[in-house]
């Protein structure tokens, strides 16, 4: 009797359809990840045509390298590692310039929890504190959206992007700050 498998992907069979170059299969693993994957190198490049690219090189690579995908993780999470690796590049091409390391700024605060808004309001805040993210250097952009938004530990952010552990910490603690003056001149405070 063989060992139970910790974790079984709901795309194998899909995956396995695209490692034989099954159209259908592509054009629905596409359909499945598309979205979320141009959000993420959108949040990432910070540029709607950029994104639309790194989407589309994203795929075309995913497709080309199935072998290179194992199953001993969710399809999804190794497509993901493809966009934020080729959006980070996307990046670099533009000459990606961090913000030197210098005094670290630590402010700290929890913030409260949110009172029951209504939910235009909701969405009028979170479009704004979207665009606020949008407006972020480059560098703070990119280590806030890996951080926060998909999930990366600070060791991780440091690996992708070549940079050093407490760089990607400095970057993130001086996004945030960044954020807050933003956001605070937008009313959001």
């Amino acid at each position: 009797m063989e060992a139970a498998v910790a974790y079984i992907d709901i795309n194998a069979p899909l995956v396995e359809r695209c490692r034989l170059n099954d159209r259908q299969a592509q054009a629905e693993i596409y359909r499945r990840y598309a979205k979320a994957m141009f959000n993420a190198a959108l949040r990432i490049t910070g540029d709607y045509a950029e994104a639309e690219d790194v989407l589309q090189e994203s795929f075309l690579s995913a497709f080309r390298e199935l072998s290179g995908y194992k199953g001993d993780s969710a399809f999804g999470a190794w497509l993901k590692r493809i966009v934020v690796n080729k959006s980070i590049n996307c990046l670099r091409q533009r000459r990606l310039a961090l913000v030197p390391l210098g005094e670290q700024h630590h402010e700290e605060r929890d913030e409260a929890a949110p009172s029951a808004e209504d939910e235009a309001d909701a969405h009028y805040r979170a479009d704004v504190l979207r665009r606020c993210i949008q407006e972020l250097p480059d560098g703070y952009r990119v280590v806030l959206t890996l951080y926060l938004l998909e999930g990366y530990d600070h060791l991780e952010i440091a690996s992708i992007m070549g940079i050093s552990e407490s760089t990607s910490k400095s970057q993130y603690s001086r996004a945030r700050v960044r954020l807050r003056e933003l956001a605070a001149q937008r009313g959001l405070s």
